[in-house]
């Protein structure tokens, strides 16, 4: 069922220059309420925007013409891209985010988060593994939409990559390696961006445990991936 969309428009955007849409990344607001996000996102001074907003009642607010490139993902990279503002559709899902009161995302929010995914994806072509999280694409900056986000149920849905199959552990020196062959930016074996990669890999595909390290389940989870 299509959702209803209210028109919002925003001014914060410029053009894709020709870049073909083959992403999607979903963020969280972190702002207390819906009416505070749309007014950032549609103020010329603050310089951000997005495609989409999506209150948690499930009303769709379209800020950004799809084929216009919004300014959502900010410095990112996602298997080779930086440019992640130019190939990507961003949808902002209204939550308080970890710095105002983080919780579940109601299940008719997420209802409408599939039905515009439906919409989105029969318009262009976006795999499953190029649907990721703000902290996916820039994981030493952000954690949005967070451990609480439903990857799974949006899987079953038919959006995105959730691996059910049992896997052995990779070696620990695969680690980032795995972690590079999914799109997250990870040049190192060691140090910051290995951690900062390992913890949003965790948020998205293993949300119990936080770990921010190579250890056994996390080297179980990314064995499906390897």
């Amino acid at each position: 069922m299509r959702p209803a969309i209210r028109p919002r428009p925003s001014p914060n955007h410029d053009s894709r220059k020709g870049r073909a849409i083959d992403m999607i990344v979903l963020h969280y607001t972190g702002m207390i309420g819906a009416a505070e996000s749309l007014e950032r996102l549609c103020d010329p001074a603050a310089k951000v925007s997005a495609h989409y907003l999506i209150d948690e009642d499930g009303m769709v607010y379209s800020l950004v013409p799809e084929e216009r490139r919004a300014w959502h993902a900010g410095v990112a990279f996602w298997s080779g891209e930086s440019d992640i503002n130019a190939i990507s559709v961003g949808i902002e899902l209204q939550n308080p985010g970890h710095e105002h009161g983080y919780r579940a995302f109601p299940d008719v929010q997420i209802e409408a988060l599939i039905s515009l995914l439906d919409g989105i994806r029969s318009r262009h072509a976006v795999p499953d593994a190029r649907i990721v999280g703000h902290s996916d694409v820039a994981p030493a900056r952000k954690e949005d939409p967070g451990e609480l986000f439903p990857w799974a149920r949006l899987a079953a849905a038919g959006h995105g990559l959730w691996p059910e199959m049992e896997a052995a552990a990779i070696p620990v020196e695969d680690a980032a390696a795995a972690l590079a062959r999914l799109g997250y930016a990870c040049s190192g074996s060691e140090g910051g961006e290995l951690e900062a990669a390992l913890l949003a890999f965790q948020r998205h595909f293993l949300p119990g445990h936080l770990t921010a390290s190579a250890d056994p389940p996390t080297l179980r989870r990314l064995g499906q991936f390897y």
